[in-house]
């Protein structure tokens, strides 16, 4: 967005396995015959129990490359240092989730390519994406026959949801200057505004609406990519579940029960893209779960997230490079599961 991951199988457990087998079928001879012990006796038979072995399931190899990381502001690292790449207008760090991970993973040169750029919506993946520094390429032709890893994080462009946030600040200062003339303050003045239209749930249409164009897009990117393994990255928890715990970085003029209002469109949001991943047969990658105890409220030592005031330099209610190495580890889980 733009301001605009299961134990491996133990080798140790998988050989033991295959020892016990081989020693078993060594201590039987093929005519049935039994070996005599020192003592002249023969050990007993085990007991048939007429049950075939249970096989041991053999763990997914991890993704050799080469590697296309596609997605928004969240995945290019808007404003950590350093940016690399083209166009400038893309905002990518050398420190982003897919730069970390291609290096755990050994991958460098043509075997990496990160086309992610801040801003970017699900149609920029297909089409050409102006920016303030450049116009960056459709995302989706970085993709070749040859590609055998993909991830992506986008949708929240989409969704609209930086514009959510927005209009929830604007929402709830007008709603401060009211109490202030004594008009009294409402529960949730941005979760009203946005179901006094028509009633309905406009952010949830939004969400809807960038699925069905995500849908469409992980189809296009098995089409260039067949024996590539897909991986859709999920939003990380910008707010705490106790909306409470924000009064000391927001101050008590946004509502508690707006900031639940926002908590609840963002687990809309990442429910969409785990749905459209397992539909399409790609891989979500969870990040609200890691980054619990990690959001913008967390304080500076410990958040993942920046507040609407960030640390100097940094962009506001985006990942910081705490938050890129969270999201890194995610993935690194997920792709060695």
């Amino acid at each position: 967005m733009s301001l605009s991951v299961r134990p491996i199988g133990t080798l140790g457990g998988v050989l033991s396995a295959g020892l016990a087998a081989v020693l078993v079928a060594g201590c039987s001879g093929s005519s049935g015959s039994e070996t005599v012990a020192a003592g002249g006796s023969a050990p007993p038979r085990a007991a048939a129990t007429g049950a075939a072995p249970t096989p041991t399931p053999t763990p997914t190899p991890t993704p050799t490359g080469p590697y296309v990381a596609l997605g928004d502001s969240y995945t290019a690292g808007l404003k950590i240092s350093p940016q690399v790449g083209e166009p400038k207008g893309c905002s990518r760090s050398a420190v982003n989730y897919p730069s970390l991970v291609a290096q755990a993973l050994g991958l460098a040169g043509e075997r990496f390519r990160d086309v992610s750029c801040s801003g970017a919506r699900t149609g920029d993946l297909t089409g050409a994406q102006s920016t303030e520094g450049g116009v960056n390429p459709p995302q989706l032709d970085a993709l070749t026959p040859a590609t055998r890893l993909v991830t992506l994080g986008i949708g929240g462009n989409d969704a609209g949801f930086m514009e959510v946030v927005g209009q929830c600040a604007k929402e709830n200062l007008v709603d401060a200057l009211k109490g202030l003339v004594g008009s009294g303050r409402a529960a949730a003045p941005c979760r009203d505004s946005y179901a006094a239209a028509d009633g309905g749930d406009q952010v949830q249409r939004k969400v809807d609406s960038a699925g069905e164009r995500l849908g469409e897009t992980l189809k296009e990117v098995k089409r260039r990519s067949p024996q590539a393994r897909v991986y859709v990255v999920g939003y990380p928890a910008l707010l705490p579940a106790d909306p409470a715990s924000c009064v000391p970085v927001l101050g008590s003029t946004v509502a508690g029960g707006d900031l639940g209002f926002l908590v609840e469109k963002e687990q809309q949001l990442n429910a969409m893209l785990k749905r459209r991943a397992e539909a399409a047969g790609a891989v979500f990658v969870d990040l609200s779960g890691p980054s619990a105890g990690h959001d913008m409220c967390a304080g500076e030592t410990a958040r993942w997230v920046e507040p609407p005031f960030p640390t100097q330099g940094l962009a506001a209610i985006h990942p910081n490079a705490k938050g890129q190495e969270g999201a890194a580890a995610a993935v690194l889980k997920a792709l060695r599961g």
